[in-house]
This record gives structure tokens, C-alpha cells and sequence, in this order.
């Protein structure tokens, strides 16, 4: 029990300073993008209005079910269904907290690989409805679609409720955002990543899975977990650092990081009431493709680099003192409780 209580804890004391670095990122991009200006920006002709929306959404501070109004607004206001498709995939699959804490919990290759893979399977997927030509379906109103199924308490709209005056007010909501919306939204599935991560670290071997863990058939079962369930970037990646522990392969655990975040249950209901059901097989096939060809190429990588990954997950945390892990636990934990927080912050 003891071993169990010091591996949760180092996990978390290194995954801490690195989540509020995120955290605070996140609010600062909330707070400060020019949403007005995103179907502009989503302009062009259809290969780059798909480029252009999978690298817009990346750094975007929404979950996969907190992403959908946002998506569906730039849709109707006259994006492709490529562009939407894109940026539906890239803005859950990574983001700056979710690269934060998988650079200090998987390593520094991890945390590369993982924000470029989400950019690429996003355009992937969006040029495949380039040969698509379902007709149009009539849109449903907004405010008919429920997030609650799959964000903690429903706060997953892309717009605040009041827009706040000057620089420090506009930053200061928006770091409030951060550790109240976001935060809200992951906490209960990153306890329960770092819990099993924990008993990973605890009861399996290093390598113990590593004999079936990187093949093609490991691959697709990774997959048929990853698309049906709503877990979002940040809180998915302690599972994976407890899935690499175990000697799964890196590529079959970026499987798992992709496919995860970018859809579940309500995300693909979504889509098929909006865009219909071409375009719905189109999102899961790309999604399929993208994330398992992805991941077959990433174990080539590292193969081919000769990338030791358990150097890696052991590296990713070790530059901080333990000064500062100490005191990023404590006010990560002060900001996840919500009446201590809203009290402090005179919600």
C-alpha cells in the first residue's frame, strides 16, 4: 500500500506544475482569441480551409463534447464540412494542457509526437470528405443539443456570459475559465487516470506487456476502446503513461490518445443529426485510419531512432525542484475543490 501511495503521489507532483502551466495557458488562448474572426479565419479553398481549421483548433482549450457548439457554429456560418470535420478532431485531441502534462508524465518524444499526430489526423480525415457529395442536411438549433451527457456539469459552451472590459479584466476571466470550466471538466477522469496509472506502476512490471503490446491487433483494440468513450486529452494521458510502464508500445498508445479525445457516443450522434450519415462513416474511418497508421509509424520511429522509452517517461518531470511540484499539488488540489475555490474566488 505504500508503494501504491508514493507512485500515485510522484505521479502527481509531477504532472502538477506542468497542468497549471497549461491551465493558465489555456485561459490566456480563451481569453484573448478573437472567436468573431474564426469563420473568417476557416476561409479559402477547400485543402487549406481544412489545414487552416486542424491548426486553429489544436491550442483550443475545449473538450470533445465542448467543441461541438463551437464546431457546428463555424458549419452553419459557412464552413466546409472538411474544415468543421478538422477542427472537431484537432481542438479535443491535444491542447496546451494536455501537451504540458504529457511532456512531465510520457516524456519529451511523446510530447511532440502527440500534438503533430492530432494536426495530421485532423487533415487527414477532413480531405477525405473531399470526395464526398452527400446533399446538406437542414440544420437544428443550437440550443437543442445537450453536452451534459459527457462534460462533468455541462459547462462546455465556447462562449462566456459576459464579456469583461480592458486587458487585466479579459486575462483575469480567462484564467478563471481555465481553473473552473476546464478544470471542472477533467478532474474526475484525471484522478481516475492517475489512480490507474498507480496501480499500473504498482502491480505490473515494467515491460510485462511488452510481447503482445505493439502489434497491429493491439493497435485495433486500443481503438475499439478509444471511440466510444468520452475521456479528453489531459485526464487520458496518465492512463498512458500507465499503459507504456506496462510496455505497451508507444505507437498503440498514441492509438488510444487519439482516438479517445476526438470522439465518443455524443460526438458522432452530433455529427450524424447535422451532417448526415456519410459524413459520420467519413469521421470514424478517418479517425480509424489516421490514428492506427499514425501509431504504426510512430513504433517505426522509435525503432528506427532507437528512442528508449523508459529513459523517456523518467526524464519528463526531473528539471523542476521539489519545491515547486509541492507547491503546484497544493494549488492544483485548492482549485479542483470547488466550494474552496469559488469561496477564494468570490464566486
Amino acid at each position: 500500500m505504500s508503494l501504491f501511495v508514493r507512485n500515485l503521489l510522484d505521479l502527481y507532483l509531477d504532472a502538477a506544475p506542468w497542468l497549471l502551466l497549461g491551465l493558465v495557458v489555456a485561459g490566456l488562448i480563451k481569453a484573448w482569441l478573437p472567436g468573431e474572426r474564426l469563420n473568417r479565419w476557416l476561409s479559402g479553398g477547400p485543402l487549406w480551409s481544412i489545414i487552416k481549421a486542424a491548426l486553429v483548433g489544436a491550442p483550443l482549450p475545449l473538450c470533445s463534447c465542448g467543441v461541438l457548439p463551437a464546431a457546428l457554429s463555424i458549419h452553419r456560418g459557412g464552413a466546409s464540412r472538411g474544415a468543421t470535420l478538422s477542427f472537431m478532431i484537432s481542438t479535443p485531441e491535444t491542447g496546451p494542457d494536455s501537451i504540458a502534462i504529457s511532456y512531465a508524465l510520457l516524456g519529451p518524444f511523446m510530447a511532440i509526437i502527440r500534438p503533430i499526430a492530432a494536426v495530421l489526423s485532423a487533415v487527414f480525415t477532413g480531405m477525405l470528405t473531399l470526395v464526398l457529395k452527400a446533399p446538406a442536411l437542414p440544420a437544428f438549433p443550437l440550443d437543442s443539443m445537450s453536452t451534459g451527457s459527457c462534460c462533468s456539469d455541462g459547462n462546455c459552451s465556447a462562449e462566456t456570459t459576459k464579456t469583461p472590459q480592458g486587458f487585466l479584466g479579459k486575462t483575469w476571466q480567462g484564467v478563471v475559465y481555465a481553473f473552473s470550466d476546464i478544470l471542472d471538466d477533467l478532474v474526475l477522469w484525471l484522478a481516475v487516470g492517475l489512480l490507474l496509472a498507480a496501480v499500473v506502476a504498482t502491480l505490473v512490471p515494467p515491460l510485462a506487456m511488452a510481447q503482445w503490446g505493439s502489434g497491429l491487433s493491439a493497435k485495433l483494440l486500443m481503438l475499439l476502446v478509444g471511440v466510444p468513450i468520452y475521456v479528453c486529452a489531459t485526464a487520458s494521458t496518465p492512463v498512458a503513461a500507465g499503459l507504456l510502464l506496462a510496455g505497451i508500445s508507444p505507437g498503440t498508445v498514441l492509438v488510444f490518445l487519439l482516438a479517445g479525445p476526438a470522439t465518443n457516443i455524443a460526438t458522432i450522434g452530433v455529427i450524424h443529426k447535422e451532417m448526415g450519415r456519410a459524413t459520420t462513416l467519413v469521421y470514424l474511418a478517418g479517425i480509424a485510419l489516421s490514428s492506427v497508421g499514425l501509431g504504426v509509424l510512430t513504433d517505426l520511429l522509435v525503432s528506427t531512432l532507437h528512442i528508449d522509452i523508459m529513459t523517456e517517461l523518467e526524464s519528463g518531470g526531473e528539471a523542476l525542484p521539489l519545491w515547486v511540484a509541492a507547491s503546484s499539488g497544493v494549488l492544483l488540489l485548492v482549485a479542483a475543490i470547488r466550494p474552496l475555490r469559488q469561496r477564494l474566488l468570490g464566486q
